[in-house]
C-alpha cells in the first residue's frame, strides 16, 4: 500500500528509468513530483531533461537543474584525494563520491519546497541505494524515502517499456533494445557494468571504453606536465591557475589522450555480492600519482605511514555511503591536518597508459640531499651511530633467537 506522500523530490536524469519512475510516483502515490538533475560533468546536455519533465506534467517551478561541478570537485573529490583514497587497492571511488552530493541537494530542495519525501532510481541489488539513503537520513532523519525498484512490479525492461508506452513517455529509438551495459558518469570517472561485462573471464570489448583511448593507440611521444599543489589540493597545470573543476577537466583531457585511467575490476559490493565493472578515471589517476609525489617530500614518515593505514578505512566509508558519518569527518580532520605543508610542484610523464612522477619540489621539502649523499657532507651524521641503532632494534630478535636455540639443544 502506498504511503501518504504529498510531495517528493526525485533524483532525475531524464532517461527511461527515471522518467518511468516519475510517472509511477504520480500514479502510485498521487503526489506532486519535483525533479532534481545535477550537472556533475557527466558530459550530457541537461536541457532535454527539463523538457521531458515538463512533457510529463511537471510544473516549471518544480524542475531543478543545477551545475554542481565546482562544488563536486572542491568539496568531495579533492578532500577524498587528500587521503589518496582507493577502495580494495584499485578503485578511485568515482561513483561513490558523487552520491552524497546528490543526496544533499535533494534534501535542500525538499526543505525549500516543503516536500515530505525523496526518491532515487537505484536498484535493489546495488550500492547506490545505500549511499543515497544513508545521505538522506543523515541530513533529514525523518524524511520518507521511496525506492521504486524495491516496490514496483516492473521487473524487466519489457515491463518498463510497456509502462512507458501506456503512459505516453517518449522512448528514444536506441533505448528500445536491451542495452549492452549500463553507464554512470561524472567529472571524475565513468563506470560501465552489466550484460556484456558480467562474465569476469571475458575481456571487455573496446567499445565499452568512452573516456580513454587504448594505451596501444596513444602517442609514441610522452606528454610532460607540471601540477602545482597548495595544502594538498591541485591548483595549477603548467603554471596556469585553474578552478577545481577546470583542473580536473584538463587532466581528463590529458589522460584520455594518453590512454590513462582504465580499470577492469571485480569488487565486493557493500550489499554482499561481487560485481565486475569497467572504470575510467583519466584525470583522477594522474592526480593520485601527483599527490603522492608531492607528499613523498613534504610528509614526515610517521604521518605518511599513518595516513596509509587510515586510508583503507576512509575509502571503505565512502564506498559504503558513510560520507556524512562522524567517523569519516574525524578521519577527514586528521587527513586535512596532514596537508598543511603539502605544497609544491610535481612533474608527471604521461605515456601509453602510465602516469609517472619524474620530479617534485617544495618550499617545505623534508628531503635533505646532504643526508642521503654518498659523499661526506656537512650534516652531522656519524655512520658509527648506526651500530647502536641496529643493536637496540635487534635486542628482542636476539632474545628470541637465544630461546629458540636453547629449545633445540
Amino acid at each position: 500500500m502506498a504511503r501518504d506522500v504529498k510531495k517528493v523530490v526525485l533524483a532525475y536524469s531524464g532517461g527511461l528509468d527515471t522518467s518511468v519512475i516519475l510517472k509511477w510516483l504520480q500514479t502510485t502515490y498521487n503526489c506532486e513530483v519535483i525533479t532534481f538533475t545535477a550537472d556533475l560533468g557527466q558530459g550530457e546536455e541537461l536541457e532535454p531533461a527539463r523538457k521531458k519533465a515538463e512533457l510529463l506534467g511537471i510544473k516549471p517551478e518544480n524542475i531543478f537543474i543545477e551545475d554542481v561541478r565546482e562544488e563536486f570537485v572542491r568539496d568531495y573529490v579533492f578532500p577524498m584525494f587528500r587521503a589518496n583514497a582507493v577502495y580494495e587497492g584499485l578503485y578511485l571511488l568515482g561513483t561513490s563520491i558523487a552520491r552524497p552530493l546528490i543526496a544533499k541537494k535533494q534534501i535542500e530542495i525538499a526543505r525549500k519546497m516543503g516536500a515530505d519525501a525523496v526518491a532515487h532510481g537505484a536498484t535493489g541489488k546495488g550500492n547506490d541505494q545505500v549511499r543515497f539513503e544513508l545521505g538522506y537520513y543523515a541530513l533529514e532523519p525523518d524524511i520518507t524515502v521511496i525506492a521504486p525498484w524495491r516496490e514496483w512490479d516492473l521487473t524487466s525492461r519489457t515491463r518498463l517499456l510497456e509502462f512507458a508506452e501506456a503512459h505516453q513517455i517518449p522512448i528514444a529509438k536506441d533505448k528500445r533494445g536491451e542495452a549492452p551495459f549500463s553507464v554512470d558518469a561524472n567529472l571524475l570517472h565513468s563506470s560501465s557494468e552489466g550484460k556484456v561485462l558480467e562474465d569476469p573471464a571475458d575481456d571487455a570489448p573496446e567499445y565499452v571504453y568512452q573516456r580513454t583511448i587504448s594505451p596501444e593507440e596513444a602517442p609514441d611521444e610522452a606528454t610532460i606536465i607540471t601540477i602545482a599543489f597548495d595544502k594538498g589540493d591541485a591548483v595549477a597545470i603548467n603554471g596556469e591557475a585553474l578552478s577545481p573543476a577546470s583542473l580536473l577537466t584538463k587532466l581528463n583531457e590529458l589522460g584520455k589522450a594518453n590512454g590513462i585511467g582504465r580499470l577492469d575490476l571485480v569488487e565486493n559490493r557493500f550489499v554482499g555480492m561481487k560485481s565486475r565493472g569497467i572504470y575510467e578515471t583519466p584525470g583522477g589517476t594522474i592526480l593520485l600519482a601527483a599527490h603522492r609525489g608531492i607528499e613523498s617530500i613534504t610528509l614526515d614518515r610517521g604521518a605518511a605511514h599513518l595516513k596509509d593505514e587510515l586510508m583503507p578505512r576512509y575509502a571503505e566509508l565512502i564506498y559504503n555511503g558513510f560520507w556524512f558519518s562522524p567517523e569519516r569527518e574525524m578521519l577527514q580532520a586528521a587527513i586535512d591536518y596532514s596537508q598543511a605543508y603539502v605544497t609544491g610542484e610535481v612533474t608527471v610523464k604521461l605515456y601509453k597508459g602510465n602516469a609517472t612522477v619524474i620530479g617534485r619540489k617544495s618550499p617545505y621539502s623534508l628531503y635533505n640531499q646532504e643526508l642521503v649523499t654518498f659523499e661526506e657532507g656537512a650534516v652531522a651524521y656519524d655512520h658509527r651511530d648506526a651500530a647502536g641503532f641496529i643493536k637496540l632494534n635487534a635486542l628482542r630478535l636476539r632474545t628470541l633467537g637465544s630461546r629458540a636455540r636453547k629449545i633445540s639443544e
